[in-house]
């Protein structure tokens, strides 16, 4: 069973920084492209940043210049480090993956959020 696991969220005072991971676990063959979501309330779930297999990356307009995303393959994990943070950064955060398991062709994974408050 394929499990990710988020960290790293809490609150910061406007112009902070935050790094946030989420770590694949179980039974992996492969991950394809890595990605962060936020979702903040009444509003839907928007993309933030992405980043394939390969190290490519793709920002919303509202994450650039500020947050970078990387990975660490050998560790399955992906990182979103947020600079310069913003009270509308408020939201919480999932991490999802695309993953190839011994059980399961490539399948589509989400983490359970992580909450990011920043105060002005």
């Amino acid at each position: 069973q394929v499990q990710l696991v988020e960290s790293g969220g809490g609150l910061v005072q406007a112009g902070g920084s935050l790094r946030l991971s989420c770590a694949a676990s179980g039974s992996i063959s492969s991950i394809n492209d890595m990605r962060w979501y936020r979702q903040a309330p009444g509003k839907q779930r928007e993309l933030v940043a992405a980043i394939s297999s390969g190290g490519n990356t793709n920002y919303a307009d509202s994450a650039k210049g500020r947050f970078t995303i990387s990975r660490d393959n050998a560790k399955n994990t992906v990182y979103l480090q947020m600079n310069s943070l913003q009270p509308e950064d408020t939201a919480v955060y999932y991490c999802n993956a695309f993953i190839t398991s011994t059980a399961r062709s490539m399948t589509s994974y989400w983490g359970q959020g992580t909450q990011v408050t920043v105060s002005s």
